[in-house]
């Protein structure tokens, strides 16, 4: 099985909770995170403040925020392919 190796290249803060993020091959994307914001590694993240910490990982090319939550860049690039599954596990972890 191929699994396809993708960088986040930028991001911009679009709206609250809601990134833009610009991968290796110059695809913009629009990410809205809220559904996601639970459990103890995302649940912190559902403070706008909090989730404005977001920085780029430049060591791994990808968003990365103090607590050390992240997104793998290749979920990242294919998140409509995955965030209903994310959606419904995120519904399972514990806030």
């Amino acid at each position: 099985m191929l699994h396809e190796i993708h960088k986040v290249k930028s991001f911009k803060i679009a709206a609250p909770f809601t990134l833009e993020i610009v991968f290796e091959d110059s695809i913009h994307k629009t990410f809205n995170f809220p559904p996601i914001l639970k459990g103890d590694i995302y649940g912190p993240l559902n403070n706008v403040s909090y989730f404005n910490k977001v920085v780029l990982d430049k060591e791994v090319n990808t968003i990365l925020w103090p607590n050390g939550a992240d997104f793998d860049p290749s979920l990242l690039y294919s998140w409509g392919s995955y965030i209903d599954e994310l959606t419904q596990c995120a519904h399972q972890w514990n806030s």
